[in-house]
């Protein structure tokens, strides 16, 4: 067997060092069907130390393989379940959020943004003007670099070199006694004749409430225009198709809702620390950022990300 050749601190690929150790067939069927799920992307386009930190830190400590670092890489079993989530979803969080908050709303955008000595101008699409000591842009990497193209053009350029993908998931209610199997649902391999990504069973997944059952399907990848240019009834169509494909069964719906994300999937590649790094070394002191594009996707790596834009820009203003 071939010695695996590591550089401590590389942020290879995915499907580079996996395809490498283990064979395209491993990538396409396994792995592709993970990143897409999370990422919208593929395994040529995500890189290691985003997708699997803990295996590549177990490289650079001397893993001898990659087997033996994903050996490494993963948690002890607990024997605790393997999904957790809010009681009642997100919305709880969101409404507590909310009401500790005590948000001002401005149903407006901002379309630039002016210093004004320590602090700042925002001008939004009414023409109107808000002055601030400090801002957080918790916006989309686009947005970010459309932004501070003139205050901080080293935070834009480095924004610019994030791409994303797009998605649309089709979330379906069905008769309580549709016998779906007893999963939590389908990854697709690349190159199935498939249009979805992925399934969701969301009832087997989280609990069955009320008479119905609850299912999602994603729909996009990165390079695509799905999300952005199907129809609602189009993509309802592949969906109840998809659906007798994999599970055999003919769904007639309750109820059914299609939800776009445009450019809403920031994709992690190779070296994507490094990027970050750049776009917050750029800002003004009293200008932050937050976002799914800087940390991790994730809810708990977005909450990080804005805790510590705040806390950092409340050092700067106490100053």
């Amino acid at each position: 067997s071939r010695p695996l050749a590591w550089q401590p601190g590389g942020d290879p690929a995915v499907a580079d060092l996996v395809g490498d150790r283990f064979g395209a067939q491993v990538v396409a069927r396994s792995v592709d069907p993970l990143l897409s799920g999370v990422y919208a992307g593929s395994a040529a386009t995500i890189g290691l130390r985003a997708a699997a930190p803990g295996v590549a830190a177990a490289l650079d400590r001397g893993a001898p393989s990659l087997t033996d670092a994903v050996r490494q890489a993963l948690p002890p079993a607990t024997g605790a379940p393997v999904f957790g989530a809010i009681d009642g979803g997100y919305q709880v969080l969101l409404d507590e959020l909310v009401g500790r908050a005590r948000p001002r709303w401005v149903r407006a955008a901002v379309q630039r943004l002016d210093p004004a000595g320590p602090g700042w101008d925002l001008l939004d699409d009414t023409g109107a003007r808000w002055p601030a000591d400090a801002v957080i842009l918790a916006v989309a990497a686009p947005r970010v670099a459309a932004l501070l193209g003139e205050v901080a053009p080293r935070t834009a350029a480095a924004a610019r070199r994030i791409e994303s993908a797009s998605s649309a998931v089709v979330a379906l209610a069905v008769p309580a006694d549709t016998p779906f199997p007893q999963c939590s649902g389908v990854l697709v391999a690349s190159g199935e004749p498939l249009r979805a990504k992925a399934i969701t069973l969301s009832s087997r997944k989280w609990g069955t409430r009320g008479d119905t059952q609850q299912l999602r399907l994603s729909f996009g990848r990165f390079g695509d225009d799905v999300a952005a240019g199907t129809p609602d009834d189009e993509l309802l169509g592949w969906t109840l198709s998809d659906l007798v494909d994999v599970f055999g069964l003919t769904v007639d719906p309750v109820d059914a809702r299609v939800q776009r994300w445009l450019d809403a999937m920031p994709q992690y590649g190779p070296g994507h620390a490094e990027v970050v790094a750049e776009v917050r070394a750029g800002l003004p002191p009293t200008l932050a950022v937050a976002g799914s594009y800087l940390d991790g996707i994730g809810v708990p790596a977005c909450v990080g990300a804005a805790g510590r834009a705040v806390e950092a820009l409340q050092a700067e203003v106490a100053r």
